[in-house]
């Protein structure tokens, strides 16, 4: 490819094995399901992708080196982002659920705040960054004439397949909790567990030494 791109399907599929493993993500829009419906699920991934956006182009421009590189540009982000993930861990173990039989209908004030959480989760958290510098060089030729551009094009070859895996799993959690009729409860718990996985991403974040 003109760009210096290879192996382009190899990429596409490790990024879905990647988009399909549980994780905090998908914990955080599974939660945002579970509490404000389909477009609490949306407007979370849309935090997400739209902080992998940032990394992409972040990565295209040497920020994502930079962080690699300097210890106290590594430090200070991540003090940053571990704080955010605390803040937002116990806003979710604070939260209870609807009131039975109350459909979940979130306002755009809302959906706004779910969009932020999301973004900002991901944004700052440094250890996403120095992902997308590692995975993304590797299908990058070394003497590609336009690298940054080629950041880019995977960036979003790798947000728009997570983007359409992570609706599909919203998509999923929304008809199942409307199958179960009981999901109070069960959105109590999930809420409790994505707080509980924050905190301790938090305090893991906090711990992080820069690598080397």
């Amino acid at each position: 490819m003109s760009l210096g791109i290879h192996d382009l399907w190899l990429f596409v599929i490790a990024g879905l094995l990647l988009n399909i493993t549980p994780g905090p993500d998908m914990l955080y829009i599974a939660g945002r399901t579970l509490k404000q419906g389909l477009r609490g699920g949306v407007a979370a991934i849309a935090g997400i992708s739209s902080g992998c956006l940032v990394h992409t182009f972040a990565a295209a421009v040497g920020l994502s080196a930079l962080l690699t590189a300097s210890a106290e540009a590594f430090m200070i982000v991540k003090w940053v982002g571990a704080a955010y993930l605390l803040y937002v861990g116990i806003t979710l173990l604070r939260e209870q659920p609807a009131a039975p039989g109350e459909a979940p209908l979130p306002d755009s004030a809302t959906l706004r705040k779910i969009f932020w959480q999301g973004f900002l989760t991901n944004v700052l958290n440094p250890k996403v960054a120095i992902f997308f510098l590692a995975l993304l060089p590797q299908f990058i030729s070394a003497n590609a004439a336009n690298k940054p551009l080629a950041f880019v094009v995977l960036g979003l070859i790798f947000i728009a397949n997570a983007t359409v895996v992570t609706v599909v799993f919203a998509w999923m959690v929304a008809r199942a909790q409307q199958r179960v009729r009981a999901g109070n409860r069960f959105t109590l718990w999930m809420n409790r567990g994505c707080g509980a996985l924050f905190v301790a991403l938090g305090i893991k974040l906090a711990l992080a030494e820069r690598p080397a």
